[in-house]
């Protein structure tokens, strides 16, 4: 079949990082989960605090259900933790708790990378859908059209798992300087909160990667059926 074509081995070292990225995070996370920090806040009353201390008092602070679910919501503009985050008073919980008041800080300085994602996110949204429709339809009907139109909608995915990266890059440098500066975090815990950023970090990389491959795939077989 086309999706088994011998392509798939391009996704094979995306598919090996991506699982390394997963258990990474939710290792360092439960690691860090079982310390918690010396002066004892909550994921809550950290993002709180930070919300408050950049004006943001308008940003609720809401729980969300499953585990590590945790983001900041530009559209509605609310926080939303998952309750190891919100209660927890761990390492980690206050770590993914100013992450995401990163995001916020970002939304308010209006930081050009966020903004781009955010205004892309309907096209992608339908681009990662249909692509795949698309470029399947032009394969088996040997039309070339549609598979160029299915690559491009796919570039679309790609471009936006680019822009993500210094998203979340930047929203972890802030978190990390604003734990050590006001002083929510003292000593290693810093570099545990840290450690658990880093780890959640490697799976946005993981997602750029993996879309990255998926794109060359759609590439090859493109490539391919028009040598048939």
């Amino acid at each position: 079949m086309f999706y088994w074509n011998s392509s798939i081995i391009v996704l094979i070292p995306a598919l090996i990082i991506s699982a390394w990225a997963q258990m990474k995070i939710t290792s360092t996370f439960n690691k860090y989960s079982r310390i918690n920090a010396i002066n004892g806040y909550t994921g809550a009353q950290v993002a709180r605090n930070l919300l408050d201390s950049h004006g943001l008092f308008d940003v609720p602070v809401e729980i969300v259900n499953g585990k590590l679910t945790d983001h900041y919501d530009p559209q509605n503009r609310v926080m939303r933790l998952s309750s190891d985050v919100y209660y927890g008073s761990s390492i980690a919980a206050i770590g993914v708790a100013a992450h995401e008041t990163g995001h916020a800080f970002q939304h308010q300085e209006r930081y050009s990378p966020l903004i781009i994602r955010n205004s892309i996110v309907p096209i992608v949204n339908f681009g990662s859908n249909a692509s795949w429709i698309i470029f399947f339809l032009g394969f088996f009907f040997g039309l070339s059209k549609l598979l160029n139109i299915g690559i491009i909608l796919f570039l679309g995915v790609v471009i936006f798992q680019l822009i993500t990266l210094p998203v979340e890059f930047n929203a972890s440098n802030r978190a990390l300087a604003v734990l050590e500066n006001r002083g929510i975090l003292l000593g290693e815990e810093v570099n545990g909160a840290r450690n658990v950023l880093k780890a959640a970090a490697m799976t946005y990389v993981a997602a750029a990667i993996t879309a990255i491959a998926q794109l060359l795939r759609l590439v090859i077989l493109s490539n391919s059926r028009r040598d048939d």
